[in-house]
């Protein structure tokens, strides 16, 4: 038996510009960092005393002899990619499905992980984010690009790029100090409602060759921060999310609703310098940078939403456990 412990992540810069459509021809870049927020996954095999051969455990439970019979897309494709024999799998997380925080890639990856163990297989951290790609852009068909998949293998503050030539996950190099005057300056912030996140990212999708000029200046933002984060003024960090939000609700009209606008609005007038809606947008949690010592009165005025305290976490996907199968 094992339980693997998958990061969830925030991205902050260049989201979008990890579409296949768009890096292949023009590269792309991303900055973003994993947070101490998990799915959790225990794998065993199952022993051979039941009716059916294998289990599935989520919000739903699923008994079946082939992984034919799965409903859940993503385990189906997983068990016919990797099959494995009389297989025992459940899922718990630490935040809510489709809210923007890169779930789906974190479930994958860690199945990934387990799969691999439980065949007595090597891999490594970038196999298993490629094959997570695989799985979800490919097997499931699902609309979207390419960053969660490696921030969940990999875990940390990275520069992420993409190319037609391939990936490359690089470690930002800042002082811990810059680090915590970062992590201590942003508020996450659920907004009550989720969504699935591959209509929206279909529809971004779609929109690429009308949207060039907005993604070209959302990847430039990239460098930008980083250069905030090495020696500037922190809080120019905030002030350039507001722009990057700024500019990726115009990439399609399903990233943004009046309702995130007026929630948005309201953390702008109670001190936030900028912020976002995380992942593909329509919902799920927005993340704000406000400095300190407004935090206090942005989160009294803003009482009925859920504000979620959180550290950066650099591990990425790991197995906690690993014991004999009873």
């Amino acid at each position: 038996m094992m339980i693997i412990k998958t990061p969830f992540r925030i991205s902050f810069f260049g989201g979008g510009t990890d579409f296949p459509d768009y890096y292949r021809e023009y590269g792309g870049c991303v900055l973003s960092t994993t947070i101490d927020k998990y799915c959790y996954l225990s794998m065993r095999h199952l022993p051979p005393f039941f009716e059916f051969k294998s289990l599935i455990s989520y919000s739903k439970t699923e008994r079946f002899d082939d992984p034919s019979q799965v409903r859940h897309p993503l385990v189906r494709a997983a068990l016919e990619f990797l099959p494995v024999e009389r297989i025992h799998i459940a899922y718990d997380a630490d935040l809510p499905a489709c809210a923007g925080l890169g779930s789906s890639s974190a479930f994958a990856v860690g199945l990934l992980q387990g799969l691999h163990t439980l065949r007595n297989e090597p891999y490594d951290r970038m196999t298993l984010a490629k094959e997570a790609i695989h799985l979800e852009r490919h097997l499931c068909k699902e609309a979207g690009g390419v960053q969660d998949q490696l921030a969940a293998a990999f875990g940390g503050l990275n520069h992420m790029q993409f190319s037609d030539q391939g990936f490359d996950v690089a470690p930002l190099e800042i002082s811990q100090e810059r680090k915590l005057l970062l992590q201590n300056n942003l508020l996450l912030m659920f907004t009550g409602f989720t969504r699935f996140s591959g209509v929206v990212a279909k529809a971004q999708q779609n929109n690429i060759s009308a949207t060039l000029s907005q993604l070209h200046e959302m990847k430039a933002y990239v460098g930008a921060a980083e250069e905030i984060l090495e020696s500037g003024d922190i809080d120019e960090f905030g002030r350039l999310l507001d722009r990057t939000w700024k500019l990726k609700r115009t990439l399609s009209d399903q990233i943004s609703t009046d309702t995130i606008d007026r929630i948005y609005q309201r953390a702008m007038d109670c001190g936030a310098l900028g912020g976002k809606i995380l992942g593909a947008g329509g919902g799920g949690f927005m993340l704000l940078y406000v400095p300190q010592e407004k935090q206090q009165f942005l989160m009294r005025q803003m009482e009925e939403f859920s504000f979620v305290p959180f550290s950066f976490e650099q591990d990425g996907t790991k197995i906690l456990y690993e014991g004999s199968d009873i």
